[in-house]
């Protein structure tokens, strides 16, 4: 016996009429390009969807076509997404931080046949549109007066081609399992891999996310989206804001501290999401320059671990709470958020930071175990460290073309390539990613506990922490340090301040002073630069 309900597909389009129907008014503030901050609000947001969705039906765009976006977070980004999949097409973010003969694959993987892209990165397309065939037009998201010259063909101004086409357009109708969206891991090694939103996995990753022991987002929250659209689906904030009514601001291609700031203030915005980098700089303006954060409650702080330092500072010195988040481009993205069980709600000091460092529980719709490399599951007592996999109806099955699907397990679990462990309550911590932890004697050693530790020691801006070859040990922890600007701290000061916070045999055999650390694309530390940089060094121990 089957129910008797309706049919009702869970399409995106749907997100956005339900907020232009009631949060018509709320708003959507945007740092432009062009200078001036712009304001608009879910109804305008809707009415100019669809006439970008009539304009590229226009354009000879249908069901499937992959239409690319190279953007910072603006409202003209957010109608883009919402007129590409209303039409049937399909968002493809690309991430500009790649390196141009990576865009290049990625657009050509893709088959992007029309580019929607903010002005600051023409250059880029300038360098790789003649080697993607399948790119017919380039729209740039600005108006004829602030179009500036290029030598790409085929471009036109947005305002200009937008007002080619009015709203008079139905949202095409078709199965929810259909494609709306692409994203392409940034992984240090071979070529990006293809991750395939579906309409279904983008709502229902959405209603994941609005759930109390998640984002919990409302229509009175104002919300920044300081992570960018093109990282990881945008954290699915560009589906979950107007779901739930939430304010959106959008903060544009200013993502210094001082901007951040400006705006967090400025536009009373209550909740964040961004990775530790942006966090970091905010801090540093906030240390340099003084002031307040009175409306900001809450900051989802992901893509790689948070140190506990940052998690007290914003807790102890701003009154703002930290949802330490864990999730991956194949999980659209959210996998685990930290907020508070009743078995953890009394604690505090310490106690309340050993919590607030993990990851997290996931929310009902994600399921997760930690195993062996016999893929036997491990227990969860908050020590035994194992291969983090997952599955969920918003994680993905496979990649596109089929690229590495290894990582796809027969009985449909995903193994993220993450090692962890799970204490009884549920709350999971990422030790290191599987390449990067150090086994040293036999035993593993968490790159993450130590980079968290010392970026703890008040003169450390940041850290990292590499396997070092070892002729006993075959691997020993070199701890990598940048001081903060104007500061000192000495192999010495580090070591002493760790002694006794960690086992002694964690305890790094050297520590080795830069001026920076380099990171991937989406704002990670990229340990295989680090390896490579530090190949032939020669540890004191050895």
């Amino acid at each position: 016996m089957q129910g008797l309900m309706q049919h009702w597909p869970l399409l995106c389009s749907k997100v956005i009429d339900h907020a232009a129907i009631h949060h018509g008014k709320r708003e959507v503030v945007s740092r432009s390009l062009e200078g001036p901050i712009h304001r608009t609000n879910y109804a305008e947001i809707r009415r100019r969807s669809l006439k970008l969705a009539k304009r590229l039906e226009q354009e000879g765009v249908v069901l499937g076509d992959r239409i690319a976006t190279l953007a910072w977070n603006t409202w003209r980004h957010l109608e883009c997404w919402y007129g590409i999949v209303g039409v049937g097409a399909i968002y493809h973010t690309v991430n500009p931080r790649l390196f141009p003969e990576q865009i290049a694959w990625i657009m050509n993987d893709a088959e992007d046949r029309l580019i929607f892209v903010d002005m600051t990165f023409l250059p880029i397309l300038e360098a790789i549109a003649p080697k993607v065939p399948s790119l017919k037009k380039i729209v740039v998201l600005t108006d004829a007066a602030h179009l500036p010259e290029t030598t790409l063909a085929n471009v036109v101004p947005y305002e200009e081609w937008l007002a080619e086409a009015d709203e008079d357009f139905a949202w095409k109708e078709f199965d929810e399992t259909t494609a709306a969206g692409m994203c392409y891991t940034s992984g240090t090694t071979g070529n990006p891999k293809g991750v395939v939103y579906s309409h279904r996995s983008n709502i229902l990753h959405s209603m994941i996310a609005q759930q109390g022991d998640a984002m919990a987002l409302s229509s009175r929250d104002r919300v920044m989206p300081v992570v960018p659209l093109f990282h990881a689906n945008g954290w699915g904030l560009a589906f979950t804001c107007p779901m739930g009514g939430a304010a959106m601001i959008m903060p544009g291609a200013k993502m210094d501290g001082a901007s951040i700031y400006e705006l967090l203030v400025a536009e009373r915005v209550t909740m964040s999401a961004a990775v530790p980098t942006i966090w970091l700089m905010l801090l540093q303006h906030l240390e340099k320059a003084g002031g307040e954060l009175p409306d900001f409650e809450r900051v989802v702080i992901g893509g790689s671990a948070c140190p506990r330092a940052m998690i007290r500072t914003f807790q102890d010195d701003y009154d703002v709470r930290v949802i330490h988040a864990w999730g991956m481009t194949e999980m659209s993205p959210l996998g685990t958020l930290c907020s508070l069980k009743p078995e953890y709600a009394s604690l505090d000091g310490e106690a309340l930071l050993d919590v607030a460092q993990t990851q997290g529980h996931p929310p009902f719709g994600i399921e997760m175990k930690v195993t062996d490399d016999e893929n036997r599951a491990q227990p969860w007592d908050g020590r035994t460290f194992g291969r983090l996999k997952v599955k969920g109806p918003a994680v993905a099955g496979s990649y596109y073309k089929g690229i590495g699907n290894e990582v796809f397990e027969d009985d449909g679990w995903f193994d993220t390539g993450d090692v962890a462990h799970v204490d009884p309550n549920g709350y999971m911590q990422i030790t290191d990613r599987a390449k990067d932890v150090i086994k040293s004697g036999g035993e593993w050693i968490s790159t993450i506990d130590l980079e968290n530790l010392a970026v703890g020691h008040p003169d450390v801006a940041e850290a990292a922490v590499i396997g070092v070859a070892h002729p006993k040990w075959d691997e020993r922890p070199l701890l990598v340090v940048v001081q903060k600007e104007g500061r000192t701290v000495t192999k010495e000061d580090l070591l002493a301040f760790m002694e006794g916070k960690i086992a002694r045999w964690w305890m790094p055999d050297d520590v080795a002073f830069v001026d920076q650390i380099p990171h991937t694309a989406t704002g990670k530390i990229q340990k295989t630069t680090l390896r490579t940089q530090f190949a032939d060094y020669r540890l004191p121990t050895a």
